[in-house]
């Protein structure tokens, strides 16, 4: 089991490769970020299912550490990772970075306050045959194209997609990476991180980049 620190938030679907910025304020999350700093703790950022409990009213900081406050259902599949730390204001107010490197499964709820800690699984794809392989290799060519001719005319995208960084990317790696560039329904996104395999992930977003005109 991996126990993470885990931050649910509304619409946010998180890919592993994509590193995320945060601007916590929430007293207890900004507990969360110095439990998992100080820790070495990964940290699992969520999108929910829906509002187990609502805020009442304005509550002091204590309050808010030591109560669930607007608690969201998790999603039970999340990407997690390392917390980086790059601002810190007066306030308390704290910017991170999370470099999202893995995909989990809640299993068991460890802590409920201030914040969640939960026991997971590594929520991995299937194994891929050598006819997979094959496929796979096929499709990552032709997203990439379609991403080429789509972003004609915009030399900064160009730029980046012809980088060592994404021209080295394997199949599988790459069917995350690409799926976090693009604005999408959470409902969707979700969809998406659950698939167990690269190639499905890679149909989906060809898919919608075949729709667009």
């Amino acid at each position: 089991m991996i126990e993470v620190a885990l931050f649910p938030i509304p619409k946010s679907v998180n890919f592993p490769g994509v590193p995320t910025p945060l601007h916590v304020f929430e007293p207890r999350y900004r507990e969360m970020v110095k439990y998992c700093i100080d820790n070495d703790v990964m940290m699992g950022v969520c999108h929910t299912q829906g509002v187990i409990c609502e805020i009442k009213r304005q509550q002091t900081p204590e309050e808010a550490i030591n109560s669930n406050q607007a608690t969201y259902k998790p999603c039970d599949v999340f990407s997690a990772g390392k917390v980086e730390l790059f601002e810190e204001l007066d306030d308390g107010r704290r910017g991170i970075i999370v470099h999202f490197e893995t995909r989990l499964m809640l299993k068991q709820v460890r802590q409920l306050l201030p914040f969640n800690i939960w026991a997971c699984e590594l929520y991995e794809d299937e194994p891929l045959e050598v006819d997979d392989l094959i496929n796979l290799k096929q499709t990552h060519e032709k997203v990439m194209q379609r991403l080429l001719a789509l972003g004609h005319g915009n030399d900064k995208f160009r730029k980046m997609m012809a980088s060592d960084k994404w021209q080295n990317l394997s199949a599988v790696e790459f069917s995350f990476m690409v799926n976090g560039l693009f604005g999408m329904p959470a409902k969707i996104k979700q969809e998406i991180l659950e698939m167990r395999h690269p190639q499905l992930r890679l149909d989906a977003l060809l898919k919608m980049l075949n729709s667009i005109k």
